[in-house]
């Protein structure tokens, strides 16, 4: 499967961003999906997943009540809606997949797309 984020961009503290993954290649629902994200200087953390159906979601305590991840699998496509922003939320944001089940640790993902830049200022 083929992934490939969007929907990154500067914004301030308080403002709220969708991020989408575009999957395409491979049956979308096959795949328990992830956001991962990475700031400078840091090493890639978990964000959020959910399951193949989308019945289960799994979030970082940092990010628990102001993201929600969600899937149409009809479109093919994941989501990120980030709201009330904050500075520290500023990385690098990316999708992943994980064949067959979900999980919160990347090492369990088989694909990852290309990341795309959230940027948050106070």
């Amino acid at each position: 499967v083929q992934l490939q984020a969007s929907g990154g961009g500067l914004v301030q503290a308080g403002d709220s961003l969708r991020l989408s993954c575009a999957a395409s290649g491979r049956t979308f629902s096959s795949y328990g999906m992830g956001w991962f994200r990475q700031a400078p200087e840091k090493e890639r953390e978990f964000v959020a997943a959910i399951s193949r159906t989308g019945r289960s979601t799994y979030y970082a305590d940092s990010v628990k009540g102001r993201f929600t991840i969600s899937r149409d699998n009809a479109k093919n496509t994941l989501y990120l809606q980030m709201n009330s922003l904050k500075p520290e939320d500023t990385a690098v944001y990316s999708c992943a997949a994980r064949r067959w089940a979900d999980g919160t640790s990347q090492g369990e993902y088989d694909y990852w797309g290309q990341g795309t830049q959230v940027t948050v200022s106070s």
